[in-house]
């Protein structure tokens, strides 16, 4: 008899860090709920209309997980967060080519996919996020990794702490000082376009 839910995903990317590309196959489709809900998560602050742009960003994950077959993987709550990164990741390579278009000849909107479509004055904002979560990252990668998991990937207390194997009043203590710490520094590098994390709890 095969396990089934979490333990089931856990065998298949066991299987899949030992060199069977099926394990990822078999299960993405098991997680697929859940990559749609992180992917829609952060695409929550783009103007609305833009009905592929959910299956754009996991379809782009999907493509960037292949690669990622020597992570050592843990469980479910792991391979989520590693698909959260690598969403965020996407949509910030996909700002700053928004943003070097804008520069170089006014160009309004750049599709990452035919669904995927970022305004320059989204991707400025998600800039200054991911540049304050990034100096977060240079001296406390676990803060600013559960501000990834949390903000991100929308990813409750107890989700975010299965993910990096600690306490959930570890995630509560560090979410808690991030969120100052990422809003101080915000505001000190643009102004006004603040507060987007704090507003999120």
């Amino acid at each position: 008899m095969q396990p089934t839910g979490p333990r089931r995903i856990t065998e298949l990317l066991l299987r899949w860090k030992a060199g069977d590309r099926q394990g990822l196959d078999q299960a993405v489709p098991l997680v697929d709920r859940e990559l749609r809900r992180i992917a829609h998560r952060a695409m929550r602050s783009e103007r609305p209309g833009h009905t592929l742009q959910t299956t754009a960003l996991v379809n782009e994950a999907y493509l960037r997980l292949v690669d990622q077959s020597r992570v050592n993987w843990q469980n479910r709550a792991h391979f989520l967060g590693v698909a959260a990164g690598l969403m965020r990741q996407i949509l910030v390579d996909h700002a700053r080519r928004v943003c070097r278009a804008k520069r170089g000849g006014g160009v309004q909107h750049l599709p990452l996919d035919e669904g995927l479509v970022y305004s320059p004055a989204m991707s400025e904002s998600l800039l200054v996020v991911d540049e304050a979560l990034s100096r977060l990252a240079e001296f406390d990668a676990r803060k600013a990794r559960v501000v990834e998991l949390r903000y991100f990937a929308g990813m409750s207390v107890e989700e975010a702490a299965e993910a990096l194997g600690v306490h959930p009043n570890t995630v509560i203590h560090d979410w808690s000082l991030a969120k100052a710490w990422l809003k101080r520094e915000m505001e000190r590098s643009a102004g006004d376009e603040t507060g987007t994390v704090e507003k999120d709890r």
